[in-house]
């Protein structure tokens, strides 16, 4: 439940078109939806702006249908992170319009489309194996009713493929920017714009690239101004901090 959702249950009862009784039966299982082994927050997107989002690693098969199947008694977007396709085929069986992402290991299913915001968010990535990240920003952002524009493998080796794509990249009001290796793309995007970029350092690159822990401290050490940086492949944190800055 929203704010609006909960604003139209309220004016219903104090106009009398629902009773007490059943507004109570409509919300008495919030905030907390107790499954025993997971505790859904139902009311997260009344304190926060944005319902709660599965993530789906170190979770059961049956785990994920049933914290699923809990979610769909509510009208929100759900967005489960980290998802196999084992995962999806039991989510369909329940939910047919859910969407798998098997790039960004995503289920969504988007119910309340609503119109979208007139500005954009830029995921730009350094390298095409840090697509999988960029696309996990990305698919949260959209499940968040964000317009997104993929700007993929323009990387330092290669700085004229990011010249080429500036217009698009300045058009956007904020902009994830995803590389490995050393991470220097992050820098130079924040050196070229007027938009608060949000870093993500990926665990692609070679060993002295220790698992994206060079990219992360050559972010958190920019000298460019502009510059938050998320943990090591969070895609999802970047697409969600990018959703909140955007909705400002």
């Amino acid at each position: 439940m929203n704010a609006t959702e909960l604003s139209r249950l309220l004016d219903r009862v104090k106009t009398g078109r629902m009773s007490v009784a059943k507004a109570v039966s409509v919300i008495r299982d919030m905030p907390i939806r107790n499954l025993g082994h997971t505790r859904v927050d139902s009311q997260r997107e009344l304190r926060v702006g944005f319902p709660e989002v599965i993530y789906s690693a170190g979770k059961t098969v049956p785990q994920l249908k049933e914290i699923f199947a809990c979610m769909l008694k509510g009208t929100a977007n759900i967005l489960a992170t980290r998802a196999t396709p084992e995962m999806y085929r039991a989510v369909r069986r329940i939910c047919p319009g859910a969407k798998y992402n098997p790039t960004a290991r995503t289920i969504s299913l988007v119910r309340r489309k609503g119109p979208r915001l007139s500005t954009r968010i830029a995921v730009v990535t350094a390298g095409t194996s840090d697509i999988p990240v960029a696309e996990e920003a990305a698919v949260t952002a959209e499940v968040f009713g964000n317009t997104v524009d993929r700007v993929f493998d323009v990387g330092v080796a290669g700085i004229h493929r990011l010249v080429e794509r500036l217009d698009v990249i300045r058009a956007a009001r904020v902009l994830v920017v995803v590389a490995g290796m050393e991470g220097a793309l992050a820098s130079v995007v924040a050196g070229l714009v007027d938009k608060p970029v949000i870093a993500v350092p990926t665990s692609v690159g070679y060993g002295a690239s220790f698992g994206g822990l060079s990219a992360l401290l050559g972010m958190l050490t920019s000298c460019a101004g502009g510059v938050s940086v998320v943990n090591i492949d969070n895609g999802f944190g970047a697409g969600y901090v990018a959703s909140m800055i955007n909705r400002l």
